[in-house]
């Protein structure tokens, strides 16, 4: 089982990530391409190549966070669909085991009986393009050993779930599962997430709807989320925001005997 840490804002650029990376003694680094330093395309791929040799780490890929495959829009879409091709091309020049993407809700209109999903309404188009973008990242991914997993966050909607059964159809995609997010959406998804597609875990405390804490401070059982990381031979993040946070969540491991 690696444990990991995401880029950070407060870092400038993957090398100081990568000394903070090795003095904690964690394995590698999750770049979130939401960051300009390491879009496609602007990724200085042999220097980040040259760090991970450097300090003996590797990278994971966090896509962009707006991703949205599937907009009503069709040339925005096929944008996003562009753009995912192109971080699974980063992913492979980087030999990154995982990509992690979100699944977004999309548009909503608020009524008096509540939230509509324009996804919902749209159901069929919506699920015709979850599979198109199914078939279109599997053959990107075919031969690079790499994984697109898909991570929790609120908690899905119906259509969500109907959308990740659909990708998962495809043994190129697989489940990233936030520990803090499943806390905050009070576990409404864990029993999806926990399954037998679980490949990468997202591990951070959370108190409430309040979650990226520093483990040890809030409510999450998180051995218990070690103990099933472990099981599922699955790579962690400690995934909090700032190098404090960090360093805290590797002083409770390090306590609890996790991290030597």
């Amino acid at each position: 089982m690696d444990l990991g840490m995401p880029a950070l804002l407060e870092l400038d650029g993957a090398e100081p990530c990568a000394v903070l990376c090795r003095e904690l003694r964690l394995r590698f680094i999750e770049l979130n391409l939401n960051l300009p330093a390491y879009q496609p395309g602007e990724a200085d791929v042999p220097s980040l190549r040259s760090i991970a040799e450097k300090y003996g780490i590797y990278y994971t890929i966090h896509m962009d966070e707006n991703l949205n495959p599937w907009d009503l829009n069709p040339r925005v879409a096929e944008a996003y669909r562009q753009a995912a091709e192109e971080a699974i091309g980063l992913a492979h020049a980087l030999e990154a085991p995982v990509l992690t993407m979100h699944l977004p809700a999309g548009v909503y209109f608020t009524l008096p009986e509540g939230r509509s999903y324009l996804f919902a309404r749209c159901r069929d188009r919506y699920l015709h393009a979850a599979e198109a973008f199914r078939d279109r990242c599997t053959a990107a991914l075919a031969g690079t050993g790499t994984v697109l997993c898909v991570e929790n966050t609120g908690g899905f909607q119906p259509f969500q779930r109907e959308a990740l059964e659909l990708l998962l159809e495809s043994p190129a995609f697989g489940l990233t599962l936030d520990a803090g997010h499943s806390h905050a959406a009070g576990g409404v998804d864990k029993p999806l997430m926990t399954s037998d597609r679980l490949r990468h875990m997202h591990l951070h405390d959370a108190r409430g709807r309040r979650d990226h804490l520093a483990l040890g401070t809030g409510e999450v059982d998180w051995p218990k989320y070690l103990s099933l990381a472990e099981e599922r031979h699955c790579r962690v993040v400690l995934e909090t925001k700032t190098a404090a946070a960090l360093r805290q969540s590797a002083d409770a491991l390090r306590a609890a005997g996790e991290l030597t």
